[in-house]
């Protein structure tokens, strides 16, 4: 009982959920504003603006950093790891993202393939550098405020 009441009262997990969650969100509402279409797939979609991946890592780096020292190996780890998850975001997710779009049209080509898709490939993969900025200065602001 001791061990879920620790993890019910950890804010190192939800202030990143809720930031998660609050990002996600906005993305379901300016999809529904901009093309008056209601997605909530967007709500564990990856790929948009802002970055949510770069606003949880970098909150729980800063939150981290916070608590124990920005001296330490925890919070090298944990920025360590907040770069690689960014990395990934915007350079090997975007790059998969935009080669399902290409195959989308060559499959999508009259005569082209013989090939029949069930569904289309997933094309919002990854990030901008843009989208991985804003997202990272969300999770600094907030691992700042908690």
């Amino acid at each position: 009982m001791e061990i879920f009441m620790q993890i019910i009262h950890n804010k190192y997990i939800w202030v990143p959920f809720f930031t998660w969650l609050a990002i996600q969100m906005f993305k379901v509402i300016w999809e529904l504003i901009t093309t008056k279409k209601f997605n909530f797939k967007r709500i564990m979609g990856a790929g948009g603006m802002p970055s949510s991946h770069s606003a949880i890592v970098m909150c729980i780096a800063v939150m981290g950093g916070k608590a124990v020292g920005f001296d330490t190996w925890y919070f090298a780890l944990s920025i360590a790891f907040a770069g690689i998850v960014m990395y990934d975001s915007a350079g090997v997710r975007r790059a998969a993202g935009k080669q399902a779009t290409l195959l989308n049209k060559i499959i999508e080509t009259p005569g082209l393939t013989g090939v029949e898709m069930q569904e289309k490939l997933v094309e919002v993969l990854g990030h901008t550098p843009f989208q991985v900025l804003v997202g990272a200065l969300i999770g600094i602001i907030v691992g700042c405020i908690f």
